[in-house]
């Protein structure tokens, strides 16, 4: 009687017709799969149904294109106040850090000894026309003289030679009485042009020189004032180049309009206007510089400071611009974007672009007017996939 514990065993032949079995089995549940996986539910050999994209139809725009260039604002006028006269400060007429009109008195110098100099030199000059008065009616009588043989005339000749040289002494001593005149003035130091001065470098009591290499203060005008930026020579020269063959255009004014970035990120409310660009490259940089003149009547803007410039190069009058999230980069970081063709098909584009203005790219090359440009719905689109349009919901948006 056979043992309960032992089981029946499969033969040789049995277990190879069962594993055939499970195996047709496996492969007919995998093909179900692939069909119930088939986008869409599609079967095989139907058309592929088409994706859902987000679009726009690219127009021509008028844009205004700038430059961000790094400068420093300069004053519109500096003066350094100096000295012309020798002497000891007795006063100081101004508030440090105050506007000054032209003209005013900044500094006293003692004037003692140019008063005395003064009042010499008129002396020598009323002592001199004194001798010219005694000289010339000797002349007038030795003329008279002259013509009746009354005296001879070598006599004559003297007395007028007399008469000039008197005259001569009037005009020196003229002279000498509007330069110490002058030298009297200059004790008074006077604003040289209108603006605001900085703090004083002398006290009453401190002795000046004529001249000295010290300034005793400095004025500086600051309405209007200057920015000056650099420009790298390359850049100039494609705008040039730009605006000779037409891409670009000058505004009504001809001048370039400029707008200025603060050092806090702030932009400075009033706009200024780009004066002249310097006549020659720096060779240590390969840079030009560029002036701009802005209008500041609330001082807000001081000599020295740091700011950004948005210098407008030109206006493009049939710019094509591409929303950024339309624009990718291929693994060789080219610009590409994705345009629904002729067909109906999705078609990549090889882009070249220039500066992002407001949120988009300006395309210089690779899409024009009437494309219709694939904003959303490029996550899973590949060239050549038929797709179906509707206006891009990130164009809303903007």
């Amino acid at each position: 009687m056979p043992n309960k514990s032992q089981r029946p065993s499969l033969s040789m032949p049995a277990f190879a017709t069962l594993t055939v079995v499970v195996a047709v089995a496996a492969a007919l549940f995998l093909t179900a799969c692939g069909k119930a996986d088939t986008p869409g539910g599609a079967k095989p050999g139907a058309a592929p149904v088409a994706a859902q994209v987000g679009a726009v139809t690219l127009q021509p725009q008028r844009v205004e294109l700038s430059a961000e260039l790094a400068g420093r604002t300069v004053a519109f006028q500096t003066a350094e106040v100096r000295p012309q006269v020798n002497g000891i400060v007795k006063t100081r007429a101004f508030t440090e850090g105050s506007d000054v009109k032209a003209g005013q008195l900044l500094y006293q110098i003692d004037p003692a000894s140019y008063q005395a100099a003064l009042d010499s030199a008129k002396a020598a000059l009323a002592k001199a026309e004194a001798s010219a008065t005694t000289a010339k009616l000797k002349a007038g009588r030795y003329d008279e003289l002259a013509g009746i043989d009354a005296v001879s005339k070598q006599l004559r000749d003297d007395t007028q030679a007399a008469l000039k040289q008197a005259q001569a002494d009037v005009a020196s001593a003229t002279a000498a009485v509007r330069a110490a005149q002058i030298d009297l003035d200059r004790t008074r130091v006077s604003a040289p042009i209108a603006g605001r001065i900085g703090r004083s470098a002398v006290t009453p009591g401190a002795l000046v020189t004529a001249n000295q290499a010290a300034a005793m203060a400095t004025l500086q005008q600051l309405d209007p004032i200057y920015v000056d930026v650099t420009q790298t020579s390359a850049e100039l020269l494609r705008l040039q180049r730009d605006l000779a063959e037409g891409r670009l255009q000058r505004d009504a004014s001809g001048q370039a309009r400029v707008k200025l970035l603060l050092e806090d990120g702030s932009t400075y409310a009033l706009e200024g206007r780009l004066q002249f660009s310097e006549l020659q490259v720096d060779p240590a940089s390969g840079s030009v510089t560029l002036r701009a003149q802005f209008p500041n009547p609330r001082r807000q803007l001081l000599p020295g400071m740091y700011v950004r410039a948005q210098v407008q190069s030109g206006v493009q009058a049939q710019a094509i611009l591409a929303p950024q999230a339309a624009v990718q980069r291929d693994a060789k970081g080219n610009a590409t974007a994705m345009v629904i063709g002729k067909d109906g098909k999705a078609e990549s584009r090889t882009l070249q672009t220039g500066p992002a203005i407001n949120g988009q790219w300006l395309v210089t090359s690779g899409l024009v007017a009437g494309d219709q440009l694939i904003v959303d719905g490029l996550q899973r689109l590949r060239p050549g996939s038929p797709v179906q349009a509707a206006p891009a919901a990130s164009a809303a948006a903007r």
